[in-house]
């Protein structure tokens, strides 16, 4: 976990619309505050600067640990994971239709999915009870 503070702080937590940049888990509906993560970890020289640096839920952070890469699961072959200063994540995922599942919808977006794990059990349950209760539905 990284030690941002003050104005660059402001400005990840800002651009991530205060939510998970992987799993667009609100900060509101979390019981732990959203972690900044180095996209490209600082042990593979990422610097600690706006353009390398996102906000995360801390199981997303544990599961990305260090990794720049993963295998996607349809084709077999290493894809990067999605990056999101540099990307929109909706050209990478969706919501499935009940807003419980993340799917994705290219090499990068399956493997991110699948090795973050975004559709373990407990957050496809509280993605469809925060829905039940109106409090968000799926944005991407």
């Amino acid at each position: 976990m990284s030690k941002v503070k003050g104005k660059l702080r402001q400005q990840i937590f800002q651009a991530a619309n205060l939510q998970c940049e992987y799993c667009r888990s609100l900060q509101d509906f979390l019981m732990a505050d959203l972690e900044i993560d180095h996209i490209l970890p600082k042990v593979k020289n990422g610097k600690t600067v706006f353009e390398n640096l996102c906000a995360v839920c801390r199981k997303c952070n544990e599961r990305k640990g260090t990794l720049i890469e993963a295998v996607d699961p349809v084709s077999g072959e290493n894809s990067p994971l999605f990056n999101p200063r540099t990307q929109i994540w909706s050209a990478h995922f969706k919501f499935s239709v009940d807003g419980g599942f993340i799917l994705g919808k290219t090499a990068m977006g399956r493997a991110t999915v699948e090795t973050l794990e975004l559709n373990r059990k407990r957050a496809v349950l509280l993605r469809r009870m925060w829905i039940k209760a109106g409090w968000r539905p799926p944005k991407a």
